[in-house]
């Protein structure tokens, strides 16, 4: 179970002394955690991967205001926890994968302009899951739409 191998990293990034990925693996386990205190629920991995992917994408979205600040110090800490939390995220999708994807989506809603792009979106992001972000996942479908 990934929250399993989540504690196993964790101690042993300790032992190696590895302070930003202890701190990351600390980071999603307390989000992990705050997610099964309140919905009183057990995380399966499926949703552990989609905090993970939530994760990911506040630190890929910080990581454009550190570049615009020209902040090389943070910018270079945040790509590694980026890094460190991919490698418990599946493959990532390329964009070719993702239009393949969404046009047998397209089909099988039947949108034929951008005003189907709610439902098209919708049944995308089930399909695809934590294998490629919202953001990649939006521009396809509106490539595809217009």
């Amino acid at each position: 179970m990934l929250k399993d191998k989540l504690l196993e990293d964790l101690k042993n990034s300790m032992k190696e002394k590895n302070v930003i990925r202890k701190n990351v693996i600390q980071m999603v386990r307390a989000a992990i955690l705050q997610v099964e205190k309140d919905k009183k629920v057990e995380l399966s991995d499926e949703d552990i991967i989609n905090i993970m992917a939530k994760e990911a994408k506040k630190r890929k979205d910080s990581l454009e205001d550190y570049k615009k600040s020209n902040r090389q110090d943070l910018i270079e800490q945040i790509e590694e926890e980026i890094h460190i939390i991919e490698e418990y995220l599946p493959k990532q999708l390329s964009k070719e994968e993702i239009a393949k994807i969404v046009k047998e989506v397209i089909n099988e809603v039947g949108a034929n302009s951008i005003k189907d792009m709610g439902k098209v979106m919708k049944t995308a992001k089930e399909k695809i899951g934590a294998a490629s972000d919202g953001k990649t996942i939006n521009e396809v479908v509106k490539e595809l739409l217009v």
